[in-house]
Parts: C-alpha cells; sequence; structure tokens
C-alpha cells in the first residue's frame, strides 16, 4: 500500500485532465505533469541517499510543486513532514529537530523561513528552495510496503503546549479517504471543479481536499491566500461546484459587502472543517448564496475525518453530523462509563484512521490511546437520531482558524520578558476567527510595561495566529492549591 497510488493510477486513467490550477496567472498542471513531477522529486531524493522511512520536511503554500513534493516524497516511502508556513524559523526549527528531517523542500515564501529554520538544525544535510530541487528523468517505480508504515508527520499542539508529531501510516490516510468515498452523498467526481480554500499543510487540505481530488481525477482551483472578492470571482470565472473552506472562510464570505451579486449556481456542495462551523454563518450563507454547508469534525490523529453532515439527508445546524463508515463513536463520563441519551461526554473513537501515535513520545501516546480507543479531549452529546453536537473541550487548547494554539506555548513567550512576573493565557470567542488568544498579564514589581509591547515580543517569537489578540494587565490571580493560576476566574 502507498498514498502516492492514487496519482499514479489518476495519472494513467487521465493523463491529459486538468488537476490543479492556481487562481492567479500560473498556468495549469494536467494529472500527467503532476505525476511526471513526483517521479522527478522522488528520484532527486533517491539520488540524495534517502530511504524509506526517512523524513523530508516541506514547506509550501497552496501550489502545484507542494502535491508535486508531496506525492513525490511518498512513492519512494519516505516521511513528508508539513510545514506551517505560518510559523517563524524558530518555531520551523523545533518541528525540524524533532523530526529528524535531513532534507527540506521549500516554494513560495515559505522557504527563505524554512531555509533559515534549517540553519539552526545541524542534522539537517540537505536544503532546496524554488527551482532547485533535486529530480532525475523518467518515471519512478512506486515503493509498496505494509499499511503500517509511516507516512506522514503532521506537528500539532499537544496537552504540554510543545508541538508533537502525529503519526499517520499509509493505511491511516487511505482508510480515511475511502471512508470519505463511501459517504452517501457524493462529495468529489471526476467532474468537479474544487475551490481549495484550506493549507495543504493541514491534515483537512491534504488528506480531504487534495486526497479526494487526486483519488477521483477532478479539478483543482489553488487558493494560496484567502481573500473573500477574488475568491467570489475565481468560484464564478472557474464555475467551481465544491468549496471547500474553514468556517472562518464561510463568515467573511456573508459578510462580503455586495455578496447577492456574484452567481453561485455553478456550486452543488460546501463542506466546513477544522473549526467548529457558527450556526448563524450557516444560515446566512445558505440565504445569501443558496448553498448548503455541510460541516464535519476530525482530528489531525484521525487523519482526520471522523463524522459529517454529509452522512445525512440535510446539513443540520450546530450539528457535526455522524460518523463516517467503520468508524466506532462512544460518549464517556468520567468514570470511563457510556452516558446516557442527550448527555455530554468525552468523544472516544476507534478505527483505522486512527493514528499510531505520537512521534517519540509514548507516554503522550499512552494518555490518550487506551486499549485501541482515542480519547479526543472533547465534549460531544448525540441525539435520538444519532447526530452529534460538539459543547466543550476537556483540554485548554484553543482553535484559532482551525489551527491548534496551546495556553502554554504563548504563556512562556510572555514570561521571556524580564518585566513579566505571571501570564495566563485563555480562549475568547471572535466573530471571525471562531477563538481568539487573550492574555492576561502580572508584571515585575515596579516594572512598566504596555500591551503593545508585550505583544511585539510575542511576533518575533510565535507564528502570528498564536500572539494574543488583547493583553491585559492585572495586578494578581487566583491561584488553586497546587499553586496553578485559576483561569476560570479571568475575565
Amino acid at each position: 500500500m502507498n498514498v502516492a497510488s492514487m496519482l499514479v493510477d489518476t495519472s494513467v486513467r487521465l493523463p491529459d485532465k486538468a488537476a490543479l490550477v492556481p487562481a492567479g496567472d500560473g498556468a495549469a498542471w494536467t494529472y500527467w505533469e503532476l505525476a511526471a513531477r513526483a517521479s522527478a522529486v522522488a528520484r532527486g531524493l533517491a539520488s540524495l541517499g534517502v530511504t524509506p522511512g526517512d523524513r523530508v520536511a516541506l514547506a509550501a503554500g497552496n501550489s502545484p510543486e507542494f502535491a508535486a513534493a508531496y506525492f513525490g516524497i511518498l512513492l519512494g516511502r519516505a516521511v513528508v513532514v508539513p510545514l506551517n508556513t505560518m510559523l517563524t524559523p524558530e518555531e520551523m526549527a523545533q518541528v525540524l529537530e524533532d523530526s529528524g528531517a535531513e532534507v527540506v523542500l521549500g516554494a513560495g515564501p515559505a522557504a527563505s523561513s524554512a531555509a533559515e529554520a534549517a540553519a539552526r538544525v545541524p542534522t539537517v544535510k540537505h536544503v532546496f528552495g524554488d527551482g532547485e530541487w533535486p529530480g532525475g528523468e523518467g518515471p519512478f517505480d512506486i515503493v509498496d510496503g505494509d499499511p503500517s508504515d509511516l507516512a506522514v508527520l503532521s506537528y500539532t499542539s499537544g496537552t504540554t503546549g510543545e508541538a508533537k508529531g502525529v503519526m499517520l501510516s499509509h493505511g491511516n490516510l487511505v482508510s480515511n479517504v475511502e471512508q470519505q468515498m463511501a459517504i452517501p452523498k457524493e462529495t468529489v467526481g471526476e467532474s468537479d471543479v474544487l475551490f481549495m480554500g484550506l493549507p495543504m499543510f493541514h491534515i483537512f487540505g491534504l488528506n480531504v481536499t487534495l486526497a479526494l481530488l487526486v483519488k477521483n481525477g477532478a479539478t483543482g482551483i489553488l487558493i494560496d491566500r484567502f481573500d473573500p472578492v477574488p475568491a467570489f470571482r475565481t468560484i464564478v470565472d472557474k464555475k467551481a461546484t465544491v468549496l471547500f473552506g474553514a468556517p472562518t472562510m464561510y463568515l467573511a464570505m456573508v459578510n462580503t459587502p455586495g455578496v447577492e451579486q456574484y452567481d453561485l449556481s455553478s456550486v452543488r456542495l460546501a463542506v466546513s472543517g477544522a473549526a467548529p462551523l457558527a450556526p448563524e454563518v450557516l444560515t446566512a450563507f445558505t440565504g445569501v448564496t443558496g448553498v448548503n454547508i455541510y460541516e464535519g469534525y476530525g482530528l489531525t490523529e484521525t487523519s482526520p475525518a471522523l463524522m459529517s453532515c454529509l452522512m445525512a439527508s440535510a446539513p443540520r445546524s450546530g450539528s457535526v453530523g455522524m460518523p463516517l463508515e467503520g468508524i466506532e463513536v462512544r460518549l464517556l463520563d468520567e468514570s470511563g462509563s457510556e452516558v446516557a441519551l442527550g448527555d455530554p461526554g468525552e468523544v472516544v473513537v476507534r478505527g483505522p484512521n486512527v493514528f499510531a501515535g505520537y512521534w517519540k513520545r509514548p507516554e503522550a501516546t499512552a494518555e490518550v490511546l487506551r486499549d485501541g480507543w482515542l480519547h479526543t479531549g472533547d465534549i460531544a452529546v448525540r441525539d435520538e437520531e444519532g447526530f452529534f453536537y460538539l459543547v466543550d473541550r476537556k483540554r485548554d487548547l484553543i482553535i484559532v482558524s482551525g489551527f491548534n494554539v496551546f495556553p502554554s506555548e504563548v504563556e512562556t513567550a510572555l514570561m521571556t520578558d524580564p518585566r513579566v512576573a505571571e501570564a495566563a493565557v485563555v480562549g475568547v470567542p471572535h466573530t471571525y476567527t471562531g477563538e481568539a488568544v487573550k492574555a492576561y498579564v502580572v508584571l515585575v514589581h515596579g516594572a512598566d510595561a504596555t500591551p503593545e509591547e508585550l505583544s511585539e515580543g510575542c511576533k518575533a517569537l510565535l507564528a502570528r495566529f498564536k500572539c494574543p489578540e488583547s493583553i491585559e494587565i492585572v495586578d494578581g490571580f487566583e491561584h488553586l492549591a497546587n499553586g496553578k493560576i485559576l483561569k476560570r476566574a479571568l475575565g
């Protein structure tokens, strides 16, 4: 089994079909061209001595080059380490060091940040930017292997606040694509034109949007930076039929002046993921465009799709839908017993798409994987018809525009300022990003600092989406008996 088989198969079946089309002025890549470029990457990596299981980092925005590198790395059964292009070089360096990646492939604006990050990590041997990638002529024979072999190492914030590598095997990724293909309502077909509004370094963009596109031989319109007006024009001009995006995208669309003037009659399906979709956004979007949004739920650890409203005949406001085929879901109370119908419980899941564990972190793995069941930390209720509704998170994780932010990471950044005595970070509702980061800070006695100064310090250490939206300087915090800050007393 090899994830890259889906590209090989489609390139033979539909060689001249347009695969990926940049939304701007870039030329379309056919499936044959995409497969040829992927083969060139595979040959180039092999010439560097990259073997199955070796990690290769990929830093690129939504571009045909990203897809070529992704499948090229997998062709030779090396492991893809997608780098979030919004990370600072320091944050990228942490991922490179932890993953043990020896090769870095960069393209577009992210290439310079990745190169700067690689310079800080002695174990990185080869760094390639735009137009510098190693290559080779001719097809590359796909390297097959066991479904349990590692395919992608996707980094996400964890319960300790440090980035953790989520180990996704070829079997995990392929199983989840098959589970999505089994959804009764057709998600993607060969004749579809996909609006790809999610970054491919994110697991939703990678194994939902890109994977379904390639598996079915559809055409994808690549959006690197979302802006609602150009997005509407692209959807209309390219006659997009399926929209993939996060709630922030749909919110921006409904708030765009003159949204009614855009003809979205070509769109048959809109899918939202990566973060909770506010019911009012679903209602407003359908009201002004006539298009329903089908919400889903998943995690990086589940490759990612777990549930979808596409499993039902119509979307249900506030619900993330029903489990996909082959996924078992239980809702458990604090004692580990299943809750009564309608009562809230932790979402615990089992299925072939559930990850193998966290890279080099057996203790963290044991915390969430117990007897084959993944304990998600999310709280949900189930109604009599089998629809699930997310109501809370056990963990303190903050989700900003679909990206994970762990409070301790931001608190650590704030504490690097010698004027800060204590810091506490929480998530607050935000109309555009779903949640925003808010920080409360206690200054050292006699010190003087403004929220703006502290914010600038964070920007030098953290990706923009992790930086506090607001900082409030307070006189002190309430503490628990163990010394921890009582965060529920904040605000």
